[in-house]
């Protein structure tokens, strides 16, 4: 493998290209420390269709959020027949769409908050009344859109009056959205490496809720917690639902699954196929913890790259 030339795809045009540009600088020093030819694309700059095959024996994609975490890219790398990392077309499809994942842990019996989604309405407080009463869900009720990844454009609504006011806002932005009941309780997230549960971390978040500053911004004072505070038995019960619902989307290589636990449940609210590598990123915190130090971790990544994912 040390002979192979190693192309990291990075930035790309979501909002979360800042992100994804920290993670992919940090995965280039992380092969070039074991010894592997690297060279660097951004979609932004040119399509993902202009990737020089003869120059690139595999891909590590280092993209977050639409366009990247969604299947377009993996779709991409497919028709170039370049092995790449992380999840497949229709694996990550399915696990970034919040309504197609969340009926994929239904049908696998892996708890997840009850829902429901919405196109733009004519009116939108006659649908959502409807909706509420018929689904019984209470407040506080979270907004947000089915496709986007580090809690961009997530809300947390106290009463119809808010409610009303965010998903306005968000239909400005967004064709769908979907909303659910806010769980309480412990923040929980899983590492999962080539099928293999890694570990749990619980966080503390200072702000509301665990946004965009709280996950990316030094200055927000998460509280990291590894391993989570959660007794033994409910430690290996969050790591076996989040290596079933890795199974049940068929990912491949890394994933970081989200819990919330309340009143001696896990409610899993989303599992990520392309978690961040940044200096504040979760999954290298818990490989860290289990004795994979970070240039390791994605190099085992690389290892597991292939076509038909």
């Amino acid at each position: 493998m040390k002979n192979k030339r190693v192309l990291v795809v990075l930035g790309g045009t979501s909002g979360e290209r800042e992100v994804s540009l920290d993670t992919g600088k940090a995965c280039v020093r992380a092969l070039k420390k074991k010894g592997y030819y690297v060279t660097t694309f951004d979609p932004k700059k040119k399509p993902l269709n202009l990737i020089n095959k003869s120059k690139s024996d595999i891909i590590f994609n280092a993209l977050h959020g639409k366009g990247g975490e969604d299947g377009v890219a993996q779709s991409y790398f497919e028709y170039l027949r370049i092995p790449y990392t992380h999840s497949g077309v229709i694996s990550s499809y399915n696990a970034m769409n919040k309504i197609f994942s969340k009926e994929i842990f239904k049908t696998n019996k892996i708890k997840s908050p009850k829902y429901f989604a919405l196109h733009k309405p004519i009116s939108i407080k006659k649908e959502l009344q409807i909706n509420i009463k018929k689904q019984k869900i209470k407040f506080p009720i979270v907004v947000k859109p089915t496709n986007e990844g580090s809690s961009i454009g997530v809300r947390i609504c106290k009463n119809i009056h808010d409610l009303l006011k965010s998903t306005k806002t968000l239909f400005n932005s967004y064709e769908k959205l979907i909303f659910e009941p806010f769980i309480g309780g412990q923040e929980i997230q899983v590492a999962i490496l080539n099928d293999i549960p890694l570990g749990a971390i619980e966080l503390e978040p200072k702000r509301k809720f665990y946004d965009y500053k709280a996950k990316y911004s030094k200055k927000a004072n998460t509280k990291h917690i590894m391993p989570a505070n959660l007794n033994k038995s409910k430690y290996r019960e969050v790591l076996q639902i989040a290596k079933k619902a890795h199974k049940a989307l068929n990912c491949k290589g890394v994933t970081r699954s989200d819990f919330k636990f309340y009143k001696n449940s896990f409610y899993l609210l989303e599992t990520n196929t392309q978690p961040g590598m940044t200096s504040l990123s979760l999954v290298p915190e818990i490989a860290s913890y289990k004795g994979i130090s970070f240039e390791n971790l994605i190099e085992k990544i690389l290892l597991n790259a292939s076509l038909n994912r």
